[in-house]
């Protein structure tokens, strides 16, 4: 009788109510298609679409079906790598040698890590410590003796007036800079050629044939001295969509071309120690060089899109870079380390530059506006909404940071006070978008515009 009972039991045990089934069921599919998402998240696959059908073929499946686009076959291959582990897709790759190495499954994401740098990083490194504790103890007592001159500053830049207009180059003009001690001021433009302008007789003094296709920037080094002009040595930096930044005499010769970027430049800068060039891409790099010997001493990675501009502060420390994905980054050169993100545009950000006292940024967006942010506080401390399309640029004053200029692509300057951040004045002249603008090195006031008009513009005060 026991036996009986227990073998009614363990029938009724097995055979379960089939609403109760249909739910376990039900509950494991969910729980593996969430597995299945978490999986997709963590593969990384290639993006060209020649290696996505090299692994495809590799893995014998169909290459491409009718009417899969690039992006569709991209995500048919994530599905399929997510039932491979790591070392299967190794041996896949050792099968097959046309495949690329770039394919990661990390079921377990890290945040932050760390690369050996080279010894030149590492001397480099140092070098800015040592820099910009020197420029830091100057800044901070040139600020301390400082007279209050807001006013008398405001005053001239509600006088700014248009005092020069001269046409630059056969094709838009993007990118224009102020020689150190205003003696030059170089353009470059799309038509492959920088030029070096007289700033006081606004007159041509050399041309040069810099590259092949587009400029996207032109850059002086922060030694520069026209008693010294004659010398074979680094004046001028011009970048360009052809991949390469070059380094120039101001006579025009060519000293040297930095290669090594996998995609177009875009904006340069050069750091305050004169010994190093900083160049920025669309291969989502920033990189610093050695103007030396040309050697890349540091490949900087961490936008998610191409990066646009690039902006040393005034010590040398500190790096701000900015791109397409709308976030611009600090990064202590020191260290390494990505110091903070500064958020809050909407769209790309293509413009930043640091305030000469060290601690504020202002950045210029697709998204029309421009924001200053403060590192100490670690805040946005306006948004300054004045222009009715994009912000292609932005320039602190460089002396003392009484006013911050925009120029955007409706064609206008805007200026701005340094302290509340208040529209100061409207600078109209142009005929098409404001591509580039500079500032004086020597705080007179003086501005430069060029714009996809063609021309390049001075403003001074009408006094």
């Amino acid at each position: 009788m026991t036996a009986e009972k227990r073998q009614l039991g363990d029938a009724q045990e097995a055979l379960l109510p089939e609403s109760g089934t249909d739910g376990r069921e039900e509950h494991e599919n969910k729980l593996r298609k969430l597995e299945h998402k978490r999986l997709l998240k963590t593969v990384v696959v290639p993006t060209s679409d020649a290696e996505v059908r090299a692994f495809l073929r590799a893995l014998e499946e169909p290459v491409t079906f009718f009417g899969e686009g690039k992006l569709e076959r991209r995500e048919r291959l994530r599905g399929l790598l997510v039932g491979l582990d790591q070392k299967e897709i190794e041996s896949l790759q050792t099968v097959s040698q046309s495949l690329p190495s770039n394919v990661i499954i990390d079921k377990k994401p890290e945040g932050l890590f760390f690369t050996e740098g080279t010894d030149e990083l590492l001397a480099f490194r140092r070098d800015v410590a040592k820099f910009s504790l020197f420029r830091a103890r100057q800044r901070l007592d040139d600020e301390r003796t400082r007279s209050g001159d807001e006013k008398k500053s405001s005053d001239m830049l509600q006088a700014m007036t248009n005092a020069a207009s001269e046409l630059a180059d056969s094709r838009p003009v993007v990118s224009c800079s102020f020689s150190p001690r205003d003696e030059y001021i170089a353009v470059a433009s799309w038509s492959g050629r920088a030029k070096i302008w007289c700033t006081e007789t606004l007159k041509v003094k050399t041309t040069i044939e810099a590259h092949e296709d587009r400029l996207t920037c032109v850059a002086w080094h922060p030694s520069f001295d026209a008693a010294c002009e004659n010398e074979k040595s680094v004046h001028l930096a011009t970048g360009s969509v052809d991949t390469c930044a070059r380094l120039w005499s101001c006579d025009g010769t060519l000293l040297r071309s930095l290669e090594g970027h996998t995609q177009r430049l875009a904006r340069i800068a050069m750091h305050p120690m004169g010994c190093h060039l900083g160049t920025c891409s669309f291969d989502r790099t920033w990189r610093l060089w050695d103007l030396d010997t040309g050697h890349c001493i540091l490949e900087q990675e961490g936008h998610s899109r191409s990066v646009y501009a690039l902006a040393f502060n005034t010590d040398g420390s500190l790096a701000v870079s900015s791109g397409l994905d709308g976030y611009a980054r600090v990064w202590d050169l020191r260290t390494g380390r990505s110091v903070s993100i500064l958020k809050g545009h909407a769209k790309a950000v293509l413009a930043v530059d640091f305030s000469p006292n060290g601690y504020m940024i202002a950045t210029g967006s697709e998204d029309h506006t421009a924001r200053i942010y403060d590192l100490r506080k670690r805040e946005t401390l306006a948004v300054l909404p004045g222009h009715t399309s994009l912000i292609s640029q932005v320039k602190f004053d460089p002396i003392r940071g009484n006013y911050l200029m925009t120029c955007g692509y409706d064609n206008v300057c805007k200026i701005w006070s340094g302290n509340k951040f208040i529209l100061t004045k409207t600078l109209a002249g142009h005929e098409g978008k404001v591509m580039g603008s500079d500032v004086s090195r020597l705080g007179s006031l003086k501005m430069a515009t060029v714009g996809y008009d063609r021309t390049l513009k001075i403003w001074e005060p009408d006094t």
